[in-house]
């Protein structure tokens, strides 16, 4: 039976690290950041279960009575149960809707030969995504309001004029439509690089077996870029209640909120205008919740299914 030396374990790993401890001083900033933006802020969790006051400090301000105070605030009131079912159904339009986009748009982008072509492309379809969302919303607005763009069109060919912006069933449509535009081509990249990261032996071998390009989509570039396909889609999955505010805030009027208030619009309104913090971290706690329990699940199932994971 083989005998392992620890003590000459742990010096072989310690003179290995201190090789290569230029890698792990430039990992530092990355730490720094981690713990300061990601793990400290967790400390504020507490807010949820008190009633936080400012000038007490989170420590000083008295304990919820009862604890879940906040959580049942939350839960009593019929907008905030339709803001949950919008926040989930926009999700799930957008995960069958705009998952595939970025991925058929990398297959055929990586179909062109010309480079130049190619990078010009995916500059263009790139540049949407640095767009604040009051640009793109006032695009919106230009193109699909009363007097827009759209409509202007449509009457003009006889049609009849529609209230794009006001009616609730345009709302997901454009909200969806708008981030496919602005998105696309960002969320391609990843795709994109998987894409380039497959051996032209296996594009050399389908040529001289006589495959055509759909075939060597179908059969080359899908199968080896799968593991990306199915790690992005589970990243997708767990954020599934984070539907961020800004633009659906900006979307949204009196005529379109039975569609439009999600419970980031929602949180917003009740727990920050209105300064009720320890609201606005509850509802906040929730979505964290929810959004780990879905990726873990879903983490869990393509395991078994495909055996690719994150963790």
């Amino acid at each position: 039976m083989k005998v392992v030396n620890k003590s000459g374990l742990f010096k072989t790993n310690v003179k290995k690290t201190l090789k290569a401890w230029q890698l792990y001083v430039l990992l530092i900033p990355a730490l720094l950041w981690a713990v300061i933006f990601a793990y400290y802020p967790m400390y504020g969790v507490v807010i949820a279960f008190k009633d936080y006051k400012i000038r007490a400090g989170i420590l000083g301000s008295p304990w919820a009575d009862p604890i879940l105070k906040y959580f049942q605030q939350f839960f009593s009131t019929s907008i905030a149960l339709n803001a949950i079912k919008n926040t989930i159904v926009i999700s799930l339009e957008s995960l069958v809707i705009a998952f595939p986009i970025p991925i058929i748009f990398a297959l055929l982008l990586n179909q062109i030969q010309g480079n130049r072509i190619k990078k010009t492309i995916q500059t263009i379809s790139y540049a949407p995504y640095f767009m604040s969302n009051v640009v793109v919303v006032s695009i919106i607005s230009v193109f699909f309001a009363a007097n827009g763009v759209v409509n202007n069109l449509v009457t003009s060919a006889g049609g009849k004029e529609t209230l794009f912006t006001s009616l609730p069933e345009w709302f997901r449509t454009l909200f969806i439509g708008s981030n496919i535009w602005q998105t696309m081509g960002f969320n391609a990249v990843i795709f994109i690089a998987a894409l380039t990261a497959i051996s032209p032996d296996y594009y050399e071998a389908a040529t001289i077996d006589g495959a055509s390009r759909f075939q060597r989509i179908l059969y080359i570039d899908i199968p080896m870029i799968l593991p990306t396909i199915i790690l992005m889609l589970i990243l997708q999955i767990g954020n599934i209640m984070n539907v961020g505010y800004e633009k659906a805030y900006l979307m949204q009027n009196g005529s379109n909120t039975i569609v439009s208030e999600l419970i980031s619009t929602y949180v917003y309104k009740v727990g920050l205008q209105t300064a009720q913090y320890s609201f606005a971290t509850a509802v906040g706690l929730f979505n964290s919740v929810v959004n780990f329990i879905i990726l873990v699940t879903a983490n869990f199932i393509a395991k078994k299914v495909s055996d690719i994971s994150i963790f």
